[in-house]
């Protein structure tokens, strides 16, 4: 049975990955931010109160003089929605954990840490000490970084230059090989990539996320029906 410092040492080298990614993506949003107006101040507190990267970056993209509201909180429960089904497959998984433990570790759920939680709940069980240990370096990270990048702003250039922006992508692409389980795995990932990427061209965002959640369910639950479904005796013959 692992301690809390075990667990806590668990949480911290998982996490770090994600966290080096995740920084010049929190440099880019904070000099998108400050190119609208917003000071390194509401920047921080933007990322301390919402802390959703692909909802901010729709927020200020959308960000005019009048604000258009509805349109902001239309994109943003869209672009967040997938959080109603990751925190639903955690919650039976956080039984050690207390109300307030699970508010606020939930509260600040990101892709990154849920689908290393996930994999950690396959062979470990998750504790408030992993959990946390993942997600206070990685919270702290994004508003350190989405601040700086407020600051400095246009002194950052374009991280495309560098390739920056593919540190996502590159992660993203590291955990899905972490939870490959063979035919299922794969027909999800292809069908949410490529509905998500057909949705992007055709339609633009944020409808491509809502496309790509769908698609890569649906895909999940045909392969799955049909790796359990029984081999009959003419299939055999």
């Amino acid at each position: 049975m692992s301690t809390m410092r075990d667990d806590i040492r668990r949480g911290l080298n998982d996490i770090w990955p994600a966290a080096v990614a995740a920084a010049p993506i929190g440099l880019l949003f904070g000099a998108v931010a400050a190119s609208k107006g917003l000071s390194p101040l509401e920047v921080f507190l933007m990322s301390a109160m919402v802390f959703a990267g692909g909802a901010q970056f729709a927020a200020v993209e959308l960000w005019t003089t009048p604000t258009p509201v509805a349109a902001l909180i239309f994109s943003t429960l869209l672009i967040n929605a997938r959080h109603v089904l990751m925190g639903a497959s955690l919650a039976p998984k956080l039984q050690g954990f207390s109300r307030w433990q699970k508010f606020l570790g939930l509260y600040y759920m990101a892709d990154e840490n849920w689908a290393l939680a996930e994999k950690r709940a396959r062979t470990h069980r998750l504790t408030p000490a992993y959990w946390f240990a993942m997600v206070i370096p990685f919270v702290l990270g994004w508003l350190i970084n989405s601040t700086l990048g407020a600051t400095i702003g246009a002194v950052l250039g374009d991280p495309k230059r560098l390739g920056a922006d593919f540190a996502f992508t590159a992660l993203f692409i590291a955990l899905v090989a972490a939870f490959w389980k063979g035919r299922v795995t794969f027909w999800t990932v292809a069908a949410a990539g490529i509905a998500s990427a057909v949705t992007y061209r055709l339609v633009g965002p944020p409808w491509h996320v809502a496309a790509g959640a769908l698609c890569g369910l649906l895909a999940a639950w045909f392969a799955a029906g049909a790796e359990e479904r029984p081999v009959t005796k003419e299939a055999e013959a």
